[in-house]
């Protein structure tokens, strides 16, 4: 990637696209850490993948993900703005550059 200038615009889709990508790999981990520390009195889970196992199986696969717009609305740009800007404050700011 030596010589070849990106578009800002393409930078921003990158950016938003690995956001998309990370919140969608990350979610079921935080939603079965959300639900093992909301656990009060009575233990319904006894980890992390009991917890995932039994989300798939009471809701689906897809069950693993409910609640998950709200973070890919709010994840996307912010992950676009944050990587597009780091690396043109990167390119402006580098010694070569």
């Amino acid at each position: 990637m030596g010589d070849k200038k990106v578009s800002l615009p393409a930078k921003l889709i990158n950016g938003g696209v690995a956001g998309l990508v990370g919140v969608t790999c990350v979610f079921p981990i935080d939603l079965a850490k959300t639900r093992l520390q909301n656990q009060q009195g009575v233990q319904v889970y006894k980890g992390m993948f009991d917890c995932l196992a039994k989300t798939v199986r009471a809701e689906g696969y897809f069950g693993c993900y409910r609640g998950a717009a709200v973070n890919l609305t709010l994840v996307t740009p912010e992950k676009a703005i944050k990587l597009a800007a780091n690396d043109v404050f990167r390119q402006k700011l580098s010694k070569d550059g």
